[in-house]
């Protein structure tokens, strides 16, 4: 007969004063309450179980002195950013020790125009480096909604609204330094645009989630920014007509051009117009809508491909309402409003709060699934915002509850989400794009 084999691991160490004391002359550390609470928990719904301590490593070594001290004590680890992920990745289910990177390790280390790459340490910010590189022509295109660090957008392999165009963190991830799980330090990858020296352990960590090693630093890929810009923004009908239309986007305009494409839903519309606190005569009509961006090197050849989307989209439906503009302070507006759109959900409720789902389907797909989304939301009679990055089939759908929902009201939102998953498991897609397990 036969019997699997079931290996019991020995339970996980604590942090005991002695350990406590060995971790105070390694690094600054607390086990303030306050501290802790603020590290155990993300901006997603999940409870918060903080740790027994918090340590802000300065150095590498210090990061491997902790790293071999927990293995030896058999004490959990977890690597924490700036904590604005969505599937309660920085809770300290089995308490031990968090290592806040974000506080010393935030530093920019090198930025290479020539070979577009810049080298930051894992506590950098996507924001802080855009700043950095405002006056080089280059940008950093990865661009999830939250001003996430860059060390742990590579461990969630994270992606955002230009990931249709300039890839994820898998794509822009060029080499890493990582502290393994005995406290040794690993080179991967590099500063080459390409290489076939072997596995490629550099990928193998993007999206690892914490669980391989410890991500001390990133050599990341630049992209040059485009000399104009336009934004549209295009309400449709129907929701059907607004994904049918990502499809002949992408078959229609050069590759390139078409920059970000960003779907939402007649709820998200809402929630974004309500959000913005815009005038009447601001409000954008609460219709399925397309956000759009094009580059392109001068003002003729972007006046063209914004024709081209103008017809597009009319002949989809030709009582579209059609709106572009060329001013870049106008594009900037519209997608850092679009980067708020998860809190403008929560809004929707006094003191909202949100299952989050993140499925990705093919483009192939993608409307059918939209559709499907956005219907079984309202079959469950749940208020849940659809919006998503639609040039690459990433689909979100924010339901939205807070403290005084009853029971029957929750065990619907678990319900749809299950749905939601199931339906994009269907047609062949993924439960989760670019958040990650958690």
């Amino acid at each position: 007969m036969f019997r699997p084999c079931v290996r019991r691991l020995a339970p996980y160490g604590r942090v005991t004063p002695g350990v406590m004391s060995t971790l105070e002359s390694i690094c600054q550390c607390t086990d303030n309450p306050s501290v802790l609470e603020r590290h155990g928990k993300d901006e997603s719904y999940h409870e918060c179980i903080p740790p027994s301590v918090v340590a802000f490593p300065e150095q590498v070594d210090e990061i491997q002195a902790i790293v071999r001290l927990c293995a030896e004590k058999r004490i959990p680890i977890i690597p924490y950013g700036t904590g604005t992920s969505l599937e309660g990745h920085i809770q300290a289910l089995e308490g031990g020790i968090t290592l806040d990177l974000g506080v010393k390790m935030n530093h920019i280390l090198d930025e290479n125009t020539i070979d577009m790459v810049a080298k930051v340490q894992a506590g950098v910010t996507r924001k802080q480096l855009n700043t950095s590189l405002r006056y080089s022509g280059l940008e950093f295109a990865v661009d999830p909604g939250a001003d996430a660090s860059l060390g742990g957008m590579v461990a969630c392999a994270a992606s955002g609204t230009m990931a249709m165009s300039k890839g994820t963190m898998r794509e822009n991830t060029l080499g890493l330094e990582v502290i393994l799980p005995d406290g040794k330090l690993a080179q991967l990858g590099g500063r080459t645009k390409k290489s076939s020296a072997g596995y490629d352990l550099t990928r193998l960590f993007v999206g690892s989630e914490g669980t391989l090693g410890i991500i001390t630093n990133a050599t990341l890929r630049l992209h040059p920014l485009p000399a104009r810009i336009a934004a549209i923004v295009v309400a449709f009908d129907g929701v059907r007509q607004a994904a049918e239309a990502v499809i002949y986007l992408l078959a229609m305009c050069s590759s390139g051009v078409l920059r970000r494409c960003e779907f939402l839903d007649p709820t998200t519309i809402r929630a974004f117009n309500h959000y913005q606190n815009y005038s009447d005569e601001s409000k954008l009509p609460e219709r399925a809508t397309l956000f759009i961006e094009l580059g392109d090197a001068t003002q003729e050849l972007l006046f063209a491909h914004i024709e081209i989307v103008r017809d597009l989209c009319l002949e989809i439906d030709n009582h579209a309402h059609f709106n572009a503009s060329m001013d870049p302070q106008r594009s900037q507006e519209l997608w850092a409003a679009r980067h708020r759109t998860y809190y403008a959900s929560l809004a929707l409720k006094p003191n909202g709060k949100a299952v989050v789902t993140d499925t990705c389907v093919p483009l192939s797909q993608f409307a059918q699934v939209v559709q499907e989304t956005v219907n079984t939301v309202h079959e469950f009679n749940i208020i849940g915002p659809v919006f998503g990055h639609a040039g690459d089939g990433n689909i979100h759908a924010i339901l939205v509850h807070s403290d005084e929902d009853d029971e029957e009201y929750m065990k619907r939102i678990h319900e749809c989400n299950a749905r939601i998953v199931d339906i994009a498991l269907a047609h062949g897609g993924t439960c989760t794009g670019e958040h990650g397990v958690g």
